[in-house]
């Protein structure tokens, strides 16, 4: 049986959770217990030694590693012989990617950052290396603050886009030094260990997600799977999805100003309501004080171009209705169709025409419960120029015609959209 692990908070700073990036220098001289990450880090040592496992792989701990954790991973440090000193960066990932897809190379090929350390997640540096990245760490303590010092940084100008950039440039350092030790990616497994479910389900939060389809895509039974999870988490399955989706919601409360029932379509819930009283119990905060606190610290970062993807997934929750095309949006924004589509499937798993279906016919399944509006009535509300394209993605979604979905589905307040519990 796995042994059970630590669910840590999704806060990325314990001072000001608004913050994209937090830094701290910590020491170890002990074995921990399993952890499962809710934010992405980095962690780069400075003194000591130890090994650390990831995923159930084992890593040398040592002066001059560079590990990375990605969100909802497992790390347990199962050795200490020396004591360990070692900076601590914690990050939004989301917006992360989405700054480093924004640049793809001379070919037109977008970075494979993430693919690479969730493959290979420890470098080396050589001594020369090493030097760089002290001089790193310190010019970002002074960017960003140590969170142990406890003390409130000073406001500075464009600080949130210098943080970001700041750690955007220990990401292209680390792809040079590994370029330059001629570090290869380990192959591609050949597939699914059941180690990966965590992280699979966070990317594929907003899709309605069951326990059996989940089965079928790792090729085990839904008990061998429910179990896997229970023993790893502590948490039934809604439960752990549930706690994912709201890691992304906090994302959104502070970084637009979408509704909640806007946040509701992109995360995967029902409505608003049920979302609003799971997050209150996640935060210790009802949302409108959660937002009133934190977000007035954002005002700068939520006109930044590089929230794109909330941005996007908000445009499109808003004017779902009107005649919405690929090019005319992503010429909105001042990005390619493609860049828009990258961004969208970062934040949504969706590409642009399907997360614009998805928002259409799950606003239409709502009205066709709630209201007495015909069919076609509705596919109009909706955005759709015919009903014979309604009918068509409305099945694809819900696999069942409008009406039949009608006649035998009823409304249940504060439920996930039609999963069973």
């Amino acid at each position: 049986m796995p042994e059970k692990v630590v669910l840590q908070s999704y806060d990325r700073s314990k001072i000001d959770r608004s913050r994209l990036i937090s830094l701290d220098l910590e020491t170890l001289d002990q074995p921990t217990f399993p952890l499962l990450h809710q934010e992405a880090r980095f962690l780069y040592v400075l003194s000591g030694t130890g090994v650390i496992e990831l995923q159930g792989k084992s890593y040398e701990l040592r002066p001059g590693a560079l590990f990375t954790m990605l969100p909802w991973q497992v790390s347990n440090v199962t050795a200490v012989p020396e004591p360990l000193r070692f900076y601590t960066v914690i990050f939004n990932l989301q917006v992360f990617t989405e700054f480093f897809t924004l640049f793809p190379e001379t070919d037109g090929k977008v970075p494979d950052y993430i693919d690479t350390v969730a493959r290979d997640p420890i470098f080396y540096c050589d001594e020369t290396q090493q030097e760089w990245m002290r001089d790193f760490f310190v010019r970002l303590q002074r960017e960003v603050g140590l969170e142990s010092a406890l003390r409130e940084m000073q406001p500075r100008p464009l600080a949130s886009l210098g943080a970001m950039t700041m750690l955007l440039t220990l990401a292209v350092q680390s792809v040079r030094f590994r370029a330059a030790a001629g570090q290869k990616k380990p192959p591609q497994p050949a597939s699914r260990d059941l180690s990966e479910v965590l992280r699979y389900m966070y990317n594929h939060t907003s899709d309605k997600l069951t326990l059996e389809g989940l089965a079928r895509t790792f090729y085990v039974s839904e008990s061998v799977l429910r179990r896997h999870i229970k023993d790893m988490t502590g948490l039934g399955f809604y439960d752990l999805l549930n706690e994912m989706r709201m890691s992304k919601v906090s994302g959104y409360l502070l970084y637009t100003n979408m509704t909640l029932e806007e946040i509701s379509e992109a995360v995967g819930f029902w409505d608003a309501s049920h979302i609003s009283k799971v997050f209150s119990e996640y935060a210790g905060m009802p949302v409108s004080d959660y937002r009133r606190t934190y977000q007035a610290n954002n005002t700068l970062l939520r006109k930044d171009d590089g929230l794109l993807g909330y941005r996007l997934s908000e445009y499109v929750i808003r004017h779902y209705s009107e005649e919405l095309s690929p090019k005319a949006v992503a010429a909105h924004f001042g990005v390619s169709v493609p860049e828009m589509n990258r961004l969208l499937l970062i934040q949504t798993s969706r590409n642009f025409e399907d997360f614009l279906n998805y928002v259409r016919i799950s606003r239409a399944g709502q009205m066709l419960l709630e209201t007495d509006l015909t069919v076609t009535e509705i596919a109009a509300a909706v955005g759709y120029a015919n009903v014979k394209t309604f009918n068509r993605n409305f099945f694809r979604f819900h696999v069942t015609t409008p009406t039949n979905f009608r006649r035998t589905t009823s409304l249940q307040p504060g439920r996930l959209q039609k999963e069973e519990q």
